[in-house]
């Protein structure tokens, strides 16, 4: 049977990473709260023919580069997120033959559940 990932987590293994990416997850969202914070800057000034250039550009080229460094870590690791606010992400995993996602939220504990690879959210299952 082919499976849509190379990658597949234990339980375990998606659980020593909670940690790890937690603090991803936590930079990547203040990476896009300063970011939009920059660009609106940034914006604001365009109209009015004020010069964009120097540090204001430069911390956004910077904030953009951070946070696509971020997103290639869980990309590296074919962990997926699926809602950057919510913090919710799925580790590819096999409970038997059966490619499924180990879901996790942000605010949980734990990886308590799993679902189908196509069923998403709604389709969680405890473990």
């Amino acid at each position: 049977m082919a499976h849509r990932f190379n990658k597949h987590y234990t339980r375990e293994e998606a659980r020593a990473l909670l940690p790890t990416v937690r603090q991803w997850l936590e930079h990547l969202s203040q990476y896009r709260v300063d970011l939009e914070t920059t660009d609106r800057r940034v914006a604001g000034l365009m109209p009015t023919g004020n010069d964009v250039g120097g540090e204001l550009v430069n911390k956004s080229v910077r904030l953009t580069a951070e946070v696509r460094e971020l997103l290639q870590k869980f990309q590296d690791r074919e962990i997926v997120i699926k809602d950057l606010s919510r913090g919710l992400v799925d580790f590819p995993s096999l409970i038997g033959d059966k490619e499924v996602f180990l879901c996790w939220e942000k605010d949980e504990e734990d990886i308590e559940f799993w679902h189908d690879i196509d069923s998403g959210y709604a389709g969680r299952e405890p473990l």
